[in-house]
């Protein structure tokens, strides 16, 4: 059969397989993003059914799909929004970084995966899912509660973060050693400077120059835009993620609003392609061997997430329940630890599997602890409480029968039969 024809057949075969699972995602209320990588799984090295025709082009969809993630998430800020939470959440910020990014250093170094792989997993640690949390918020009704700012906010400082941790991540695994790394991230922290700074000076004149009337025109120059941009920051080292994300953050008001409907459709699919592209390059025997760690590493970093919301909410004001619920909504972990896995996935092989494992059960059970976080926390709470009066009022009974108080300066008897004195 002649190749076109097999690839066509194969990519029928996957894009109708994403549309089914996750329409089967949706009406169980999951998050697609687990089924996505088991699809791959399924499919790729080691598989049930590898596919061989259609891999090269699935590879470009899934570096396209990375790009118009960041491109979307990009278009959800603008300039000032970023600068105004920099100013307002970095405690916040520092202390989701130190808790939840250690562990997976500490995991990586434990494992003997050294230094560059120790970086490379305390990015999957600790960068929450944007899409997902956004999803789980919106399910939940929760958009209008008091901690969802506060919830965003560290959202906006994890996703600001990606624009220098993924350029460095990039220098680490391409080797450039000290000098070229210091380069790359000097190069990072200049762009991102000067594109928050023409963003905010000349955001509407930019925005303004890319705006288009036609829908097809504003698709087109916004996307050819981005993968130029794109490219150019691959080539500079800095990750062409980061450049998609730049681009975002520079257009705004309606004309950000316009490309965001347009290419929200675009995102979706390849970011489907994406997550199953991760997946055909898992083997499957090979997450058997990471599945305890995996599991380990969940239990560990979702105490520490919920520590963080806990924390950000407080300083906030918010009360125990929405402190309890922000930190239940921070669990979920997704794309981004995906994303930071395949960059460092030449450094050992071992941490795709092991951010595959740690994705799924994370993408499973994040948008659980979202929603029974607090009320099982304060179940507890009031067991524990419960168990403590019920203590007090046993111990205060067998002191009113007993009799004998120390210094009440009660007369007592002797019992006729040896037993306990009782009050004369």
């Amino acid at each position: 059969m002649h190749d076109t024809t097999v690839l066509l057949i194969e990519l029928g075969a996957v894009i109708l397989g994403l549309g089914l699972v996750g329409r089967f995602a949706g009406r169980i209320g999951l998050s697609p993003i687990p089924l996505y990588l088991l699809g791959g799984l399924a499919f790729g090295h080691g598989g049930v059914f590898p596919l061989k025709a259609s891999e090269g082009f699935i590879e470009v969809g899934a570096e396209i799909g990375v790009i118009l993630l960041l491109l979307l998430l990009g278009l959800e800020y603008s300039a000032s929004e970023l600068v105004t939470s920099l100013k307002t959440q970095y405690p916040s910020g520092i202390v989701d970084f130190a808790l939840n990014a250690v562990p997976g250093a500490v995991a990586a170094l434990l494992l003997g995966w050294g230094p560059v792989a120790a970086v490379a997993l305390a990015g999957v640690t600790w960068i929450s899912s944007s899409g997902v949390i956004a999803k789980v918020l919106t399910d939940l009704g929760r958009l209008g509660n008091r901690e969802t700012p506060v919830i965003l906010g560290v959202l906006v400082i994890e996703d600001l973060s990606m624009a220098l941790y993924l350029p460095l991540l990039t220098a680490l695994v391409a080797g450039l050693g000290v000098a070229g790394t210091s380069v790359a991230m000097i190069v990072a922290v200049g762009t991102v400077g000067l594109v928050l700074f023409a963003a905010l000076r000349f955001g509407r004149h930019i925005s303004r120059a890319v705006s288009s009337d036609t829908p097809e025109m504003l698709l087109l120059v916004v996307l050819g835009l981005t993968l130029l941009i794109a490219g150019i920051a691959a080539k500079l080292q800095v990750s062409a993620a980061v450049g998609a994300f730049l681009v975002g953050i520079a257009l705004s008001g309606e004309t950000a609003e316009n490309a965001r409907s347009l290419l929200t459709p675009l995102r979706d699919l390849f970011a489907a392609v994406f997550f199953v592209f991760f997946g055909l390059n898992t083997a499957p025997s090979a997450i058997p061997p990471v599945l305890l760690p995996a599991l380990a590493l969940a239990a560990v970093t979702v105490v520490t997430k919920v520590i963080t919301g806990w924390y950000a909410a407080g300083r906030a004001g918010v009360g125990s329940k929405g402190r309890l619920r922000a930190g239940g909504a921070l669990v979920a972990r997704g794309e981004f630890s995906i994303v930071i896995a395949g960059l460092a996935a030449s450094t050992d092989p071992r941490i795709t599997p092991l951010a595959t494992a740690y994705v799924m059960i994370l993408v499973i059970f994040g948008p659980l602890t979202a929603r029974w976080t607090e009320p099982v926390v304060r179940g507890a709470k009031g067991l524990v409480d419960a168990r403590r009066t019920r203590r007090e009022t046993e111990r205060a009974g067998t002191g009113q029968r007993g009799g004998s108080i120390p210094g009440a300066g009660e007369a007592t008897a002797p019992d006729p039969v040896g037993g306990t004195g009782h009050p004369s």
